[in-house]
């Protein structure tokens, strides 16, 4: 029995070591942000190169990994691109392997800690607060990094320290539960549970690592823990996939067997091939001092995952087949209104977000294109056969304006400064897509109506309708060639393009005028006229509010 000063004690020590494992977590939290912030760029040309070729995925998957610190937020990222539609189960496995490598490179961090490092990291720590007073943005994020990095060595050297894991009464506590919870496959279910916990392998295998560090954990023993968090990780994934369409949950799927694949394999081996196996770490790390029993394990973790990938990469169509076996999809009801690029689980990625907001806004100027081809040809050939093609997109415009307009809402408050005026302009552009999609309806009417009242325009009013609708077409083109590929070059074209349509809006409202004072113009196509031809017009004006946003939050500024 322990006496009431040692209980109190352990107590305290537990305190420490909980202490040391929030401010770690804290740590990689604060270095993940700042790295994600800093190589937002970076990570998009990454995703940008998406393909069905294995061998650059998982390139991708280690590579984003390695940048962002946590194979949890890829995961996560992976699910939210599946489920918006953006990448396939084919490509997105292999990414999920290589977020697995990525990983590692904590633990080999943490596996390198010693005095001399650890006093670097504090001064990183303390320099990092001090950056965070500064005003300009990039150096607040270096701050934020330097703070991450150094924190993270602060909850390790609070872990290792004589009130956590350096006590003996919890050296004698761990060793015994250690002699207890000998089994391999308990230890790897320790893992399990911990890491689902705490949501972060790193963590957990940070923890692992110091433990064998401190001599509390022996190194046989912290493979099978290490195996079991590489399984817990799997959880973040799993409640991401919680409400996402069946591909998501088959990526959650396909990373959990993934996982515990490797797991078993790994056991197999550590089991059947015990002393080689120790005795392999020994020899690329001989020693006992804590640097050298560190690294041990961090190799250990590196072998698994790159191991794992090589052996289970060929077989990726084989895990997506079983993945879609498992989980069926659903029987197809009545088709919902859904983004098509967009899911709020890329909101941990806002980077990665604001290139999927882009490809969302491209889909809905393609639709209010749509539209408006349909209407033109409708009051052309004077022929009502598309209005539920037209209703469909209209309702998908109106429903992508505002679900859009949400989203942007809750990014803003995530992305950089220099991120914030491009979410600014794209407020803006929703509306005037909004409004372009209206006045195609708005034709679109008034072509039926026509049609329904058998009226018609005159031979005259034919052509000066169809050359105004010839111009607003290649304003619609240069419109959507400019904010498609941010074109500034053809900017002056636009502006060019627009100054001619209100001089036709202005001598077609006159001829027009004329021919009825002459009574050469039907008097009942007259509102319809100058309805299409006012309308066409504020069309052109919302073109060159769209085209001028890449410059400008708020459009055109000649004309706001």
């Amino acid at each position: 029995m322990l006496s009431t000063d040692h209980a109190m004690q352990l107590v305290q020590s537990l305190i420490w070591l909980l202490a040391g494992v929030g401010v770690f977590i804290v740590g990689m939290n604060f270095m993940s942000e700042a790295l994600e912030k800093s190589a937002g760029e970076g990570m998009k040309k990454l995703l940008g190169k998406i393909s069905n070729n294995r061998f650059s995925g998982v390139g991708i998957g280690a590579g984003v990994t390695a940048i962002i610190q946590s194979s949890s937020a890829t995961s996560v990222m992976v699910i939210g691109l599946v489920n918006a539609g953006v990448m396939t189960l084919m490509q997105a496995t292999p990414i999920i392997m290589g977020a697995n490598i990525g990983t590692t490179i904590t633990g080999v961090l943490v596996a390198l800690k010693n005095d001399y490092f650890n006093m670097a990291m504090y001064f990183f720590a303390f320099a990092g607060v001090m950056m965070g007073f500064f005003k300009k943005e990039k150096i607040k994020i270096t701050g934020l990094l330097c703070s991450g990095l150094g924190l993270i060595f602060v909850g390790l050297n609070i872990m290792s320290s004589e009130q956590a894991f350096g006590n003996p009464l919890v050296e004698t506590m761990f060793q015994g539960i250690f002699t207890v919870i000998d089994n391999p496959f308990l230890l790897i279910i320790v893992g399990m549970v911990f890491t689902a916990l705490i949501q972060s392998s790193s963590a957990s295998t940070g923890v692992v690592i110091t433990m064998v560090g401190t001599g509390i954990l022996p190194l046989y023993l912290a493979l099978f823990i290490v195996l079991g968090a590489n399984i817990g990780t799997c959880v973040t994934a799993l409640l991401a996939s919680v409400g996402a369409n069946a591909n998501s949950k088959r990526v959650a799927l396909i990373h959990f067997t993934f996982n515990v694949i490797g797991s078993v394999i790994f056991t197999a081996i550590v089991l059947i091939f015990n002393e080689p196996m120790i005795q392999l770490l020994i020899s690329i790390f001989p020693g006992e001092d804590p640097m050298a029993l560190q690294m041990r394990v961090s190799l250990f973790h590196v072998i698994f995952n790159v191991t794992t990938t090589c052996v289970l990469l060929p077989f990726v169509s084989s895990l997506v087949k079983y993945s879609c076996i498992v989980i069926k999809d659903t029987p197809k009801e009545e088709e919902k209104l859904a983004l098509k690029y967009i899911d709020e689980r890329l909101l941990s990625m806002p980077s990665v977000a604001l290139m999927q907001v882009k490809k969302e806004m491209d889909y809905m100027f393609s639709l209010a294109k749509e539209n408006i081809l349909l209407s033109f040809e409708a009051m052309e050939k004077e022929e009502v056969k598309q209005e539920e093609n037209i209703r469909i997109n209209e309702k998908i415009i109106n429903f992508t304006n505002s679900n859009l307009t949400g989203f942007l809402i809750k990014l803003s408050s995530l992305v950089e400064e220099s991120d914030e005026r491009i979410i600014g302009s794209y407020f803006h552009v929703l509306n005037d897509l909004e409004r372009i999609g209206d006045h195609a309806e708005n034709f679109y009417e008034i072509a039926a109506e026509m049609v329904g009242k058998k009226i018609s325009f005159s031979p005259i009013a034919k052509e000066e309708i169809a050359a105004m609708r010839k111009k607003v077409l290649e304003m619609l083109e240069v419109s959507l060639d400019v904010f498609d590929h941010l074109n500034k070059t053809r900017l002056s074209s636009l502006t060019g393009l627009e100054n001619e349509i209100d001089l036709l809006k202005k001598n077609l409202t006159t001829s027009h005028f004329s021919r009825l004072a002459e009574g050469k113009c039907n008097m009942a196509a007259s509102p319809y006229y100058s309805s299409a031809v006012a309308g066409l017009e504020r069309v052109a004006d919302h073109l060159i509010n769209v085209g001028y946003s890449i410059v400008s939050p708020v459009g055109d500024q000649m004309k706001n």
